[in-house]
């Protein structure tokens, strides 16, 4: 579900902030030995840059189904297609799986998808850093 909230620019730096951090993180490890750890720090990025996309326009995602919704929402920005939700909601499950079932990520989907991954992550933060310009 998805609520209407006051527009935190404050917050949204934060947000980036973390993930900055995260993104430090990830670039760090061997990707081929933690692949799965890697894959879910991938979407937490995403995920986590979403969420700052979706809180710098006033609206926040809750519920059981708060992750999905956040994903799924992207396509009412015109620089999402419906591939890349897609993409998205599938790397989306790939984290579930592993965080949840203990399914590993093969560093095969690492090498085949980074350069999507890394793409749809700068589409975001060029989203997010021309709204917060755009505040006032």
């Amino acid at each position: 579900m998805i609520i209407k909230v006051t527009p935190d620019k404050e917050k949204v730096k934060s947000i980036l902030q973390l993930i900055k951090e995260r993104e430090e993180f990830v670039s760090s490890i061997d990707h081929d030995k933690f692949s799965t750890n890697a894959s879910e720090n991938y979407y937490e990025i995403i995920k986590e840059l979403a969420n700052a996309l979706l809180l710098s326009d006033g609206l926040k995602t809750t519920g059981e189904y708060a992750h999905k919704d956040l994903i799924d929402y992207l396509i009412n920005y015109k620089e999402f297609m419906e591939s890349d939700i897609l993409f998205m909601n599938d790397l989306r499950i790939k984290r579930n799986n592993s965080a949840y079932d203990g399914k590993k990520v093969e560093p095969t989907y690492l090498i085949n998808n980074k350069r999507r991954i890394l793409e749809l992550i700068e589409k975001l933060k060029r989203l997010i850093n021309s709204k917060l310009n755009s505040v006032k």
